[in-house]
C-alpha cells in the first residue's frame, strides 16, 4: 500500500524526465518521506559485463562531504598493531576472537581493515563477509600495514564501490539533511571515480543510466550528459 505522502511524493518527480545532477540535489530533499535523516543513494548503470574480471568494476572514492553516517570499523591485526588501530579510533580491534565470532554470524560493523600478515586467517571467512561485502581486500585500501591511514580514511568519508551482477553500482552519497550543493559534489566525485575506471574492454555506452534515491523515496533519473566531464 502506497502512504499519502509517497503519493504525493511521485506527482513531485517526472518518470519522463532526466534530471541535471542539480535538479536531482535538490528534488531529493522535496521527495523524502521519512521522519529520520535518510540515506541517499545513487545508482549507476554501466554498459559492461561483471562476468569478465576485467570489467568487474570496483574502486574507493573520497566523498568531500563524507557520507554524514559514522561507520563502524573492525581491526583484525596482531598484537603489535593493536595500539595503533585503537590510537586511530577503530571501534573494535583484535583478532582470533574476533574471527570466532564473525563465525558465529557476529557482522555488527561497517568495515574490515586487515593486515596482510593476518589474511591467511581471514580467508576462511569469506562465506560469511563476502555476501556482505566486508571482506578486506587491497583494492579497496582495507588489507595494509598502514592501519591508522586507513581508518582515517574510512572514517573521513572514504567509500568502497562495486558493479553488481546485473551492471549497477549502488552506493550512499550522503544524508538529505545535507544541503543540495553537498549532495551534488559527492555524487560528482563517486560518478567521476566510476568513469576512470572505464575498461578498454567495455564497448558502446559506459554510462547507461544515473539515479538518485533517499530512502523509501521515489528515484530521480539523472541526465548522464550533465555529469560527465
Amino acid at each position: 500500500m502506497i502512504t499519502k505522502k509517497r503519493k504525493i511524493a511521485n506527482t513531485k518527480v517526472d518518470i519522463n524526465k532526466a534530471y541535471s545532477l542539480k535538479e536531482a540535489s535538490t528534488l531529493v530533499k522535496e521527495v523524502n518521506t521519512t521522519k529520520f535523516d535518510s540515506s541517499v543513494d545513487l545508482h549507476i548503470k554501466l554498459g559492461v559485463d561483471p562476468k569478465k574480471a576485467d570489467q568487474a568494476i570496483r574502486g574507493t572514492v573520497s566523498l568531500p562531504h563524507g557520507t554524514g553516517k559514522t561507520k563502524r570499523v573492525l581491526v583484525l591485526c596482531t598484537p603489535d598493531k593493536e595500539a595503533e588501530a585503537n590510537a586511530a579510533g577503530a571501534d573494535f580491534v583484535g583478532l582470533d576472537e574476533f574471527i570466532t565470532k564473525i563465525e558465529g554470524g557476529w557482522t555488527d560493523i561497517d568495515v574490515i581493515v586487515a593486515t596482510p600478515s593476518v589474511m591467511p586467517k581471514i580467508g576462511k571467512l569469506g562465506k560469511v563477509l563476502g555476501p556482505r561485502n566486508l571482506m578486506p581486500n587491497p583494492k579497496t585500501g582495507t588489507v595494509t600495514n598502514d592501519v591508522a591511514g586507513a581508518i582515517a580514511d574510512l572514517k573521513g568519508g572514504k567509500i568502497a564501490f562495486k558493479v553488481d551482477k546485473v551492471g549497477i553500482i549502488h552506493a550512499s552519497i550522503g544524508r538529505v539533511s545535507f544541503a543540495p550543493e553537498k549532495i551534488a559534489e559527492n555524487s560528482q566525485e563517486l560518478i567521476n571515480a566510476v568513469v576512470k575506471l572505464k575498461p578498454s574492454s567495455s564497448k558502446g555506452t559506459y554510462l547507461r543510466g544515473v539515479s538518485m534515491a533517499s530512502t523509501m523515496s521515489p528515484g530521480i533519473s539523472i541526465d548522464t550528459k550533465s555529469v560527465q566531464n
